[in-house]
């Protein structure tokens, strides 16, 4: 009985009960691959690397027959490794390799002779990327929240996804808090490629929902870059922009940066001197390292003021929201009506 292959969509929509395995290499799979997979290489790096000589070099037929050197001794461990997996059973599993090819079809014969219900992703990751930049082509309806830093605005996206308002956490995917103090206590950010996979999952999860709060952000979060199509769509869309004064928003701020590494910090300062201007950034970090964080983070909140501002004069539309300060409830309270009433 052949193996049985599905398209893209049809796979994805498995995938959301059914475990799906990534038999690319470590190195293929650690650069980008599909939310929730789980890596289980036909080959090594290196493996791979001699086997795909030997097609360009020689041919196909050679190429197979290293590649079975390396299969043959590993079958024993690919079963039982999948069989943890799923819990000792031998049930359902979807494969993806590069393109649908001849390693995810090895892989598929091996669990399909054991006993497991075996589907293969149509065209491979290769076919799934081509869906990936399709997400950001759509026309969505986005509700950007905006307001100068230290407005609160990433604690009120998150307050909003707990009252199951479909919300998309940029910040969060990028591990970045977009701002030159913003990798510092991060874990590393992603590649581009799986800052793009991971995004264009949650947009697709949110596709029916009316509409989807973001969080204002300038095209680069970190060194993650939001795709062009999607970057337009969001430069369209209504900014609820919520005016808090200058001092709540510095009240807010000390205690989150505040508890970051001084060495951190300098050096996100000293990496905006150019833009914050050598007295400024002397003073700032005189301040910093004299404790007096308050001082220290008033020059740069100023900064940050004065570049948002800038960015702020572009967008097409923007709805201003006073708030007398970072009370996530009540902010959220008129976020929320005021939506309603437009």
């Amino acid at each position: 009985m052949p193996i049985q292959k599905t398209d893209i969509h049809s796979f994805l929509k498995l995938a959301e009960t059914v475990p799906v395995l990534d038999v690319r290499s470590p190195g293929e799979f650690e650069q980008a691959h599909i939310p929730g997979a789980y890596s289980l290489p036909l080959f090594t790096n290196e493996q791979r690397k001699v086997v795909g000589t030997a097609y360009k070099q020689e041919d196909r037929e050679t190429a197979i027959k290293i590649g079975l050197d390396y299969f043959g001794p590993n079958m024993r461990s690919i079963v039982e490794e999948v069989e943890k997996l799923t819990d000792g059973k031998s049930g359902e599993v979807l494969i993806n390799c590069w393109r649908g090819g001849m390693r995810s079809e090895a892989v598929a014969w091996l669990l399909d002779l054991y006993g497991f219900k075996v589907t293969l992703l149509e065209g491979g990751y290769k076919a799934y990327r081509s869906w990936i930049l399709e997400q950001f082509e759509k026309d969505y309806n986005f509700k950007i929240i905006g307001g100068y830093t230290g407005s609160a605005k990433t604690d009120l996206l998150l307050d909003l996804a707990n009252d199951n308002h479909a919300i998309v956490d940029l910040e969060g995917i990028a591990h970045h808090r977009g701002s030159a103090l913003g990798g510092i206590n991060q874990p590393p950010q992603p590649s581009q490629e799986m800052f793009e996979n991971i995004l264009a999952t949650q947009l697709h999860r949110h596709k029916n929902a009316e509409f989807i709060f973001l969080e204002d952000e300038s095209q680069r979060v970190g060194d993650m870059q939001i795709p062009n199509a999607l970057w337009e769509t969001m430069k369209d869309s209504i900014v609820y922009f919520f005016d808090i004064p200058f001092e709540e928003r510095l009240d807010y701020l000390i205690p989150i940066y505040g508890e970051f590494p001084k060495d951190k910090l300098a050096n996100a300062i000293e990496r905006i001197k150019k833009r914050l201007g050598g007295m400024e950034t002397k003073n700032a970090l005189i301040y910093l390292e004299n404790d007096d964080f308050k001082s220290c983070f008033r020059i740069l909140l100023t900064y940050y003021d004065r570049w948002y501002f800038k960015g702020l004069k572009a967008k097409k539309s923007v709805v201003e929201i006073e708030a007398e300060n970072t009370d996530i409830k009540l902010n959220k309270i008129k976020l929320i009506k005021l939506i309603a009433d437009s």
